[in-house]
């Protein structure tokens, strides 16, 4: 084995999970990078259970047994083509993911300064409420379409299209008149996932790119945590050789892998690495569970006085929510537990307000 890239491979034991947890406490920025392994951990299967759930049909007149490979089929037609990918996109984008393992992730950042690196396109961090203006998604998105030839560098969102087409697809095809076209060009529209040298790169994702980047200047010494989550070797030139790279030239970072079966780092890293070989959504639940255990007692719990406003007499009404609300909401910031009370209203079915906070002075 090249001593270089020798794997260093550690369980998800107690003793590496708690160097995590007091690697994410102290970093002054967090660096995702995150790959398909992240939501198969959280429960976007592409085979399996799943795929005989929503595919079985298409498996069994086409003869394929995952979505990955139903993405790449050379259907007869247009109409079943997107019949397939219309399903695929609905199940993959537009449902939510069956675990929570965003939310948990998205809960040990909140008060981090950290960004985000993908090649998902499945759309999962932000359902997850993470800030898009903290996000770069590299590869596309299930909820974008672009011209298949192209003829601009536009692209399109696809929801009431995708649904119009789940709803009327019958026999394993859609009417001739759901295909989607382009309204520049009037050519078949395609999505806008990176395949080839026609994938668009519209002005958003130029913007990403120049925040990522803008990050990562900002961030260059320091206390840099570079947490892979699910990468594999696919194209391992976006986010893992970078994080190594980066790693390798800062003496203060660390690199973190969490991968189920593909945890490593290289040997010149060693000594800056972390890999955890487990779930990943069990080790950041985990994490979660350490910080919050090692939370600072508070002799007067925080609690967060909110104003509701009730339509539509516009009444008031104040509500005070304890301490255990938010995670860990009094060892992070302000905003985080303003974020999670409108999160928490927002799941409750309560109308919106403007949270007012009362934090003692070593919380505030």
């Amino acid at each position: 084995m090249n001593p270089l890239f020798s794997r260093l491979r550690t369980q998800a034991s107690p003793a590496p999970v708690r160097r995590l947890a007091r690697l994410l406490d102290q970093a002054d920025a967090v660096v995702v990078g995150a790959g398909s392994g992240l939501s198969t951990s959280a429960g976007f299967v592409y085979g399996g259970e799943r795929f005989q759930r929503y595919f079985s049909d298409f498996g069994a007149k086409y003869g394929f047994q995952d979505m990955y490979t139903g993405g790449f089929f050379p259907f007869p037609t247009l109409e079943e083509h997107w019949a397939y990918w219309s399903r695929m996109v609905w199940v993959n984008r537009y449902q939510d993911a069956p675990k929570p393992v965003y939310q948990t992730l998205r809960d040990l950042l909140v008060d981090k300064d950290h960004f985000i690196l993908t090649t998902n396109v499945d759309h999962c961090f932000q359902k997850a409420g993470f800030d898009k203006k903290r996000l770069f998604y590299t590869q596309g998105d299930y909820g974008l379409f672009q011209c298949s030839a192209p003829c601009c560098q536009e692209t399109w969102d696809n929801r009431d299209a995708i649904q119009a087409m789940l709803a009327q697809q019958k026999d394993l095809a859609i009417p001739t008149d759901l295909l989607p076209r382009c309204p520049r060009c009037g050519r078949p529209l395609t999505m806008n996932l990176r395949s080839d040298d026609t994938f668009v790169q519209d002005e958003g994702w130029y913007q990403a790119a120049d925040r990522y980047a803008a990050f990562l200047r900002r961030h260059e010494r320091g206390r840099v945590l570079y947490l892979e989550l699910g990468v594999g070797y696919n194209t391992p030139g976006i986010i893992k050789y970078p994080f190594w790279q980066r790693t390798l030239q800062n003496p203060q970072a660390t690199y973190v892998c969490l991968n189920a079966g593909q945890a490593a780092a290289p040997q010149a890293i060693a000594g800056q690495s972390l890999c955890l070989d487990g779930d990943i959504g069990e080790i950041l639940t985990a994490v979660q569970a350490i910080l919050w255990s090692e939370a600072p007692a508070s002799p007067s719990p925080p609690t967060c006085q909110v104003v509701l406003k009730s339509a539509p007499k516009g009444n008031h009404a104040a509500m005070a929510f304890p301490r255990p609300l938010w995670y860990p909401g009094d060892r992070t910031t302000k905003e985080a537990c303003t974020w999670r009370l409108e999160a928490s209203f927002a799941a409750a079915g309560l109308p919106g307000g403007s949270p007012r906070s009362r934090w003692p002075r070593r919380w505030g």
